[in-house]
C-alpha cells in the first residue's frame, strides 16, 4: 500500500521536537518507494494534499500531527478509498486513542507498513457543514477550545490551568435541542455531540459510544455551580460521566441547537465563530481509518 505522510510541523510537539523529521526521513528511506513524506505549508493545506493522495490511487493519508491534522486530512478523505491513517502528536488524540493508534511514534509508524493494520469504515459528523471525525461542541469546552488555541505551548496540563478561570465564572445559555422530533430545553454549559467515547487524553464524553453505529452521541450539562463542576469532571475519567443528574444524553442520526445568539463552536478541538443555530448531521461510514487489528 502505497502512504503519504502529511506532516504539520507546526503542530506544537512537532515543532518541540526537531528528532521527529529525521525520524521521519529515515522512515521514508527504509519503506521508499511505498512511503511519501509531505509537509504542510499553510492551514487548510492538509486537506488539499489528503484529497490529491486519493485522486492519485494512495491507499492513505497519514496524519502525522494532532486532533487538528487528522481532521484537516479527513475532509480531502470523506468519501473516498483512500483511509485516514494516524502519528499521534497532539494534546489529546481522541479518535486515535478509541481506536487503539499506538501513541509513540515508532510503533505508529510500524503499524502503517505491518500489514497488521485494517481498513475500519467509520462515521462522520458535520457541524453547519464543518466536519468533524470525534466530536464538536458549543459552550464551556468551545470557549476553552478557542483561548486553548491561542497558547504557544499546548497540551493536558495546560488545558487543565485554563479550567479553572472558566469554573470561577460558569455562564450556561439557553439551548433547544431537536433530535428524532424530541425538543429538549434547558440552560447548558455545554454542549457535546461525540462520535466516539473520547474527548482525549482518556476522558469520556460519552461512554459507550462507538463509532460505526450510524448515530451520534448528544451530551449536555445542565447549569451547576463552580464546586459541583468540578465533583463532576472526574467523572470523565470513571467512565460515569452521562449519569450525574445534571448530565443529559441523546442519540440520534442529527440534532438541531439553537443557542440564544451566535458564538463559539469547535470540531474536534478546532475552535470556529458560528451563528447561533447549529446544524449537526451524520454520514454513515464515510471514512476508512487504519486501525489494529
Amino acid at each position: 500500500m502505497r502512504l503519504r505522510l502529511i506532516f504539520n510541523p507546526a503542530a506544537g510537539h512537532n515543532r518541540r521536537t526537531p528528532g521527529l523529521v529525521r525520524q521521519l526521513g529515515e522512515f521514508r528511506a527504509r519503506h521508499s518507494p511505498q512511503i511519501e513524506l509531505v509537509a504542510t505549508r499553510a492551514p487548510g493545506h492538509a486537506t488539499e494534499l489528503a484529497k490529491d493522495a486519493a485522486q492519485r490511487g494512495f491507499g492513505a493519508a497519514v496524519a502525522v500531527g494532532g486532533d487538528g491534522t487528522a481532521n484537516e486530512v479527513a475532509q480531502g478523505l470523506v468519501g473516498t478509498e483512500c483511509a485516514l491513517g494516524f502519528v499521534p502528536r497532539g494534546s489529546g488524540n481522541g479518535l486515535a486513542r478509541h481506536l487503539g493508534i499506538p501513541l509513540r511514534v515508532a510503533p505508529a509508524l510500524d503499524l502503517l507498513v505491518s500489514g497488521q493494520a485494517r481498513l475500519r469504515p467509520i462515521d462522520t459528523g458535520a457541524a453547519n457543514g464543518r466536519l468533524f471525525i470525534n466530536a464538536m461542541g458549543c459552550g464551556l469546552d468551545a470557549e476553552i477550545a478557542q483561548r486553548f488555541s491561542r497558547l504557544e505551548r499546548r497540551g493536558f496540563l495546560s488545558y487543565l490551568r485554563l479550567c479553572p478561570a472558566f469554573l470561577r465564572d460558569l455562564r450556561a445559555e439557553h439551548c433547544e435541542i431537536t433530535a428524532a422530533g424530541e425538543t429538549l430545553l434547558l440552560d447548558a454549559l455545554l454542549v457535546c455531540v461525540a462520535n466516539s467515547p473520547q474527548y482525549g487524553n482518556n476522558a469520556e464524553i460519552a461512554p459507550g459510544a462507538r463509532v460505526d453505529d450510524g448515530r451520534l452521541d448528544l451530551v449536555a450539562v445542565r447549569r451547576l455551580g463552580a464546586l459541583a463542576g468540578l465533583g463532576l469532571a472526574p467523572r470523565l475519567w470513571l467512565g460515569n460521566f452521562d449519569r450525574h443528574p445534571a448530565v443529559r444524553r441523546l442519540a440520534g442520526a442529527g440534532f438541531l441547537i439553537r443557542r440564544a445568539g451566535p458564538g463559539w463552536i469547535h470540531t474536534d478541538g478546532e475552535p470556529h465563530a458560528e451563528a447561533a443555530e447549529i446544524r449537526v448531521s451524520i454520514r454513515p461510514r464515510s471514512l476508512q481509518v487504519m486501525a489494529p487489528p
